[in-house]
């Protein structure tokens, strides 16, 4: 289901009668849908109507039921059982399938538990919420949007679709400015489009309580430019579908303080780990590792998930004597902030030498002629692996190889500077927003040498 108020409804609705939710993106292809319902034995499935199942893979003992057909919706609500079915703190409360960029998704099983842990950590570490505020679902609501709706139920806040039932920045601009005090989610390139639309209409953040980003890397340029238009209004988190938005967070005080000496790299951290959880970091015998040191950033907690779904091997590869292995690469420094390096999988090894992805797109992203930057590695028989830079630039056809790399080498070493750049108007993204960098690295195993792409 798109982004709806009926989806609250139905969610407590399946905890009420004990059942387990299974929230699904109706983004997602119908291929990815049915692998999702037949992998979670699904038995009922809540949609908006539409072509939603492949038609070609039967799922047995699955009932549709339409949101257009209320009712049938208002039948069941009539028969609803009069007092819930109690549940205990380790029973199954949802099953969130991971986004699959590289490879099938897996089940992520969060339990009641789990979701209260994170419900109560999220205003001691990320934001306090009151009866005043609301909250308004802008990104997609079977995600980490979604999740907000706990913490603001528990406080008697207010809850907000859009008529739009998604993100238009303009649309969000008036709810705030009509609500006050609002709250919403949003993804890095979200948060870039509000300012750059904030710019056109002249808007400073009027009714916005607080902006919560995360997701995927925010480059400082785009970060400094957000402060610019909406001030002291930002808080980031750092969590995993494994460990809801609960590993670490970075205050609104600290994003906003850009008077501070080390603002720069406090603000390209994650921030400190939060109350409910352990982190550290981790070498590859998964032994602790120094502050300063790099290594696999690993997290304990009552957030942790149960496991994965109906996947033992998957689940004890990441959960180690008690600690969730993220497979992202990153450091704690001496007064704790973590910081992201990469995704363990995304480093590139080029001629012996470690390259972070993170690092290399940050640079590029701070060139005023780019957009939008992705790196990734292609196999290169003289180095092992060689870096590859994926650019959308501002205005189309303004940059070349030549400028980038002038640019580049002024600023980091430059045995990471690209090998090659791909300019195209657009990066593949899935259904989250996040960036496929499989997709882009399928696409450089089957290119021409032509590098400047539609």
């Amino acid at each position: 289901m798109k982004n709806c108020c009926e989806y609250l409804e139905l969610l407590y609705a399946i905890w009420w009668v004990g059942a387990v939710a299974v929230p699904i993106n109706c983004k997602l292809h119908p291929v990815e849908v049915s692998g999702i319902v037949d992998d979670a034995q699904a038995r009922l499935i809540f949609t908006d109507g539409g072509e939603v199942f492949a038609p070609d893979i039967p799922l047995p003992g699955c009932r549709e039921l339409d949101r257009e057909d209320m009712g049938a919706f208002e039948s069941i609500a009539s028969t609803a059982l009069a007092t819930p079915c109690l549940r205990q703190a380790d029973d199954l409360a949802w099953l969130f399938y991971t986004s699959g960029t590289t490879g099938r998704s897996k089940g992520v099983m969060l339990s009641h538990g789990n979701l209260t842990a994170m419900s109560l950590c999220y205003p001691l570490d990320v934001d306090p919420v009151s009866a005043e505020d609301a909250v308004v679902y802008a990104a997609p609501m079977s995600h980490g949007a979604g999740l907000y709706n706990f913490i603001h139920v528990r406080r008697g806040a207010r809850h907000v679709v859009p008529e739009s039932r998604g993100f238009q920045a303009d649309e969000l601009f008036g709810l705030a400015n009509w609500l006050g005090n609002v709250s919403l989610f949003a993804a890095p390139t979200m948060l870039k489009r509000m300012v750059e639309q904030a710019r056109r209409q002249g808007y400073s953040g009027e009714g916005i309580k607080t902006i919560v980003y995360g997701g995927a890397p925010m480059y400082l340029a785009d970060l400094k430019e957000a402060l610019k238009t909406f001030g002291p209004r930002l808080v980031q988190i750092y969590g995993q579908g494994e460990s809801p938005m609960t590993i670490s967070a970075l205050s609104r005080k600290v994003i906003a303080d850009r008077k501070r000496p080390d603002w720069a790299t406090l603000a390209a951290s994650v921030g400190r780990a939060q109350s409910c959880v352990d982190v550290r970091i981790l070498d590859p015998q998964h032994k602790p590792l120094p502050p300063g040191r790099m290594g696999e950033i690993a997290v304990r907690g009552p957030t942790v998930m149960q496991g994965y779904w109906r996947n033992e091997a998957a689940t004890r590869q990441t959960l180690v004597d008690g600690w969730l292995l993220t497979g992202d690469v990153g450091f704690v420094d001496d007064a704790g902030y973590l910081t992201l390096t990469d995704r363990s999988k995304d480093v590139i090894i080029s001629g012996g030498c470690n390259v972070y992805p993170r690092e290399v797109e940050e640079v590029l992203a701070q060139h005023p002629g780019v957009f939008e930057v992705c790196v990734v590695g292609e196999w290169d028989a003289q180095w092992g692996e060689s870096v590859v830079a994926f650019v959308v630039a501002r205005i189309a056809g303004t940059l070349d190889e030549a400028s980038l790399n002038a640019w580049f080498v002024e600023r980091m070493a430059s045995f990471k500077k690209p090998k090659k750049y791909v300019f195209r108007s657009e990066l593949p993204r899935n259904s989250y927003g996040k960036v496929l960098k499989t997709e882009l690295r399928l696409w450089l195993k089957s290119s021409a040498n032509d590098t400047r792409v539609p």
